[in-house]
């Protein structure tokens, strides 16, 4: 199965758009070491990029809705710490402006959702407690 056809096959939209971004990691990944010879940033964005959609993954295994929130809590912090390391990459000159151009709202976009559902789930719990 390909990465589109995953992507397609995916009800859950976070889910599917953090392991097409993990991919994408692992690729952009093998094209530092290999073509660029670049190995310390590379292997920190690899760790930080994959772990995002580890992390969503885990969440959906979550006890509770407040472990829920938590694991993707630290998928955020995952999420803003690759956003980190592709700004530095792309101010180095270590990557172009296309390849920055390409990859930087794909994280963008998941910091967003992961907010937003982090941010409703939040809200939920808070309005269940208030009934009770």
């Amino acid at each position: 199965m390909s990465s589109n056809e995953y992507y397609s096959a995916c009800d859950n939209v976070v889910k599917a758009k953090s392991f097409a971004f993990a991919l994408r990691i692992v690729k952009l990944n093998r094209y530092l070491q290999e073509e660029k010879r670049e190995f310390v940033l590379s292997k920190q964005l690899l760790r930080s990029g994959t772990a995002v959609g580890a992390l969503v993954r885990e969440a959906e295994q979550a006890e509770s809705k407040a472990d829920f929130t938590h694991k993707l809590a630290i998928a955020l912090k995952e999420a803003n710490e690759t956003d980190y390391w592709i700004d530095l990459l792309h101010q180095s000159e270590i990557i172009d402006q296309k390849s920055f151009d390409s990859i930087k709202p794909n994280i963008v976009e998941l910091i967003k959702l992961l907010t937003s559902i982090i941010k409703t789930t939040r809200q939920n719990m808070a309005k269940m407690r208030t009934k009770n």
